[in-house]
């Protein structure tokens, strides 16, 4: 393991930029940053791993990570904290440059998409945390792919690769994509695509409990179907023309006084009830 010292150092420059995009897209890298998502990016995509930078103090806190690089063939430079600091404010001692995964839905077959149970589409999602946080509801409720808009933040950005914790790395992520393409590939593909929209006439819960009692009408929604859900963005929620694109629209049930949920709870609430109908 080489050991780096010097903060100002042209590689210690080079690593810090990727937290620009401009950068990303340059170099085709990026950061992650923090023991849990090197964690999980060592275990589930080592391929994507060039290197690792870890201050003493976290090598021996995080030795495992540490073992399972190095039996992967990665290269792991030691450095003073102020080296790691210098190159993520966010890293805990810990940062990975990682080569940029090139996920297209051309990768995936008729066949491919017509065996997923459920996909999230994100459709003009802005925020970070938001974007991050549905790859990893998404990735906790089985989901099978997440897709983002061409509108939508990039998957990159180091904010939403922090949120995902490390689910980033579970399940295969399309970013920059059309969504009315998208939504054509998938129903070709036999796919059931839903609209989160609060204001919709179907109720969640209702398909919910149809779809436990198994007397679901034949045509109608239904919850045990494969489904692509179509989550629109945080402001103004889905467009005209994206909900057009969707076999349905379903609303997520408010029984307080809130007057909405925000993005990344009401795709968590609809992606578990897939899960919960497709499991029963």
């Amino acid at each position: 393991m080489a050991y780096l010292t010097n903060p100002a150092s042209d590689r210690v420059r080079k690593v810090s930029a990727l937290q620009q995009r401009r950068s990303r897209e340059k170099y085709g890298q990026f950061l992650v940053e923090g023991p849990q998502s090197v964690r999980e990016v060592v275990r589930f995509a080592p391929e994507l791993v060039r290197d690792i930078y870890v201050t003493d103090s976290a090598a021996d806190r995080y030795a495992e990570i540490i073992d399972d690089a190095l039996r992967a063939s990665i290269y792991v430079h030691e450095c003073i904290p102020e080296v790691v600091s210098a190159m993520s404010a966010d890293a805990q001692g810990l940062v990975a440059v990682c080569n940029a995964p090139d996920t297209r839905l051309e990768q995936f077959s008729t066949q491919d998409l017509s065996a997923m149970r459920s996909i999230a589409i994100l459709c003009e999602v802005r925020d970070p945390g938001n974007a991050g946080t549905v790859i990893r509801a998404a990735d906790a409720a089985g989901a099978d792919l997440v897709i983002l808009s061409q509108d939508s933040v990039e998957v990159l950005n180091p904010k939403v690769v922090r949120s995902t914790a490390g689910s980033l790395f579970h399940l295969p992520v399309v970013s920059a994509a059309n969504v009315s393409e998208v939504a054509q590939i998938l129903s070709e593909a036999g796919m059931q695509i839903l609209a989160a929209d609060g204001y919709a006439e179907q109720d969640l819960d209702d398909l919910l409990d149809a779809a436990a009692a198994g007397n679901e009408d034949p045509g109608a929604v239904s919850l045990v179907e494969h489904t692509a859900w179509l989550f629109g963005n945080e402001a103004a929620g889905l467009s005209a023309e994206q909900k057009s694109l969707a076999d349905a629209a379903v609303k997520v049930p408010i029984r307080g006084k809130a007057e909405s949920l925000n993005l990344a709870t009401a795709a968590t609430v609809c992606l578990y009830a897939t899960s919960r109908a497709q499991r029963a």
